[in-house]
């Protein structure tokens, strides 16, 4: 039987395998996704929130001014492309829970570094119908939702109309690695595997520090409908009125938890100025990293061999840039940096061999 030819192999379709092989596309390059879905992987179960300000002490987010820009260009132009909708961009409000915190961002909204998210800072409540929010709050911009499961079938979709997807699990058992890779009757230069916290079962590349870190979330029916993101404690995505996440790196077992559903739903009611009918639960394992950075490069042994992982809890904005990044180095050499490439971990692969 003929071999059948493509430039690169791509193992995993979740939002890192997906913007992969839509910058390849774009080159010109021809791919083969070997994938299975799983209905709770990472990228299916996520909200999709984009968010330039985050964590406890509400800064701004690592790389926001490369990030945030080049994902608002990149699934704009993936919805004109794939002729789907999926992309939303819209305020998030921030209720403010002290005068202290307050007071902090009525001066920190005249910093040029927060100029470009800030859309409002208030001092006092405001949308009083959809948000409890007594000392007011911030209202950001260059935020939004990716559906990810319309854009993740999209992609699938347009790949498997050109015979381009193999779906089941990929068999590194049949992977020839003697002249470039070859994979049950395809032959490609090299496999990149973006197949998130199944790192961890790979022969390959179990020896990274790619972790599950599980999240649940909630679908609600609320009686007013927000036409912004709120986000304190949890965020409510309206559209898709998904409500999370929760974040518990201890439990490994698959499956929602009342925990995790009491944890929610107390956030939702010290958040939400509405009343709501919760109508489904959902958990996943996101791929998160120790110093929660991607990572990207070639296996320290086999060149062949290349990783896109690690995007952890902030999938949506990472994805588009350094699926880019890669898409550079692959093609033309152009350096990864330091700070997310697979090469930090290599005194790790040498204590493991």
């Amino acid at each position: 039987m003929t071999e059948k030819q493509v430039d690169y192999i791509i193992v995993g379709q979740g939002l890192a395998g997906s913007c992969l092989a839509l910058h390849l596309l774009l080159r010109k390059k021809r791919v083969l996704i070997v994938d299975e879905p799983n209905p709770n992987a990472a990228s299916v179960v996520a909200a999709g929130l984009f968010n330039p300000i985050t964590g406890r002490q509400m800064g701004k987010t690592w790389l926001a001014d490369d990030l945030f820009p080049y994902l608002h260009q990149f699934y704009s132009e993936a919805e004109k492309f794939l002729q789907q909708q999926f992309f939303f961009p819209m305020p998030l409000y921030r209720p403010f829970v002290t005068v202290e915190e307050q007071n902090e961002w009525m001066g920190r909204s005249a910093d040029d570094n927060y100029t470009a998210y800030l859309s409002e800072v208030n001092s006092r409540p405001v949308h009083e119908q959809i948000v409890k929010n007594p000392f007011g709050g911030l209202m950001l911009k260059q935020c939004g939702y990716l559906d990810t499961h319309i854009f993740l079938k999209a992609v699938r979709h347009y790949f498997q109309s050109t015979g381009s997807v193999v779906t089941e699990p990929f068999d590194e058992e049949a992977l020839d690695m003697a002249n470039g890779v070859r994979y049950r009757g395809w032959g490609a230069s090299k496999v990149i595997f973006c197949a998130g916290e199944k790192a961890r079962s790979s022969r390959y590349f179990s020896w990274l520090p790619v972790r599950p870190l599980k999240g649940e979330t909630l679908s609600v029916s609320p009686d007013v409908k927000p036409s912004i993101i709120l986000n304190r404690g949890v965020y409510v995505v309206p559209g898709i009125w998904k409500v999370g996440a929760t974040y518990n790196k201890h439990d490994q077992a698959p499956g929602n938890t009342e925990a995790g559903f009491r944890e929610l739903k107390e956030k939702l009611d010290e958040l939400a100025g509405f009343s709501y009918a919760i109508t489904g639960r959902e958990w996943g394992f996101r791929p998160t990293t120790p110093d929660r950075r991607p990572i990207l490069g070639p296996h320290p042994e086999f060149e062949q061999l290349i990783i896109f992982n690690g995007l952890g809890t902030k999938g949506v904005s990472l994805a588009p840039y350094f699926s880019n990044v890669l898409t550079n180095w692959l093609e033309s050499g152009a350096p990864i940096n330091q700070s997310v490439s697979v090469s930090r971990y290599k005194s790790v692969y040498s204590k493991s061999t």
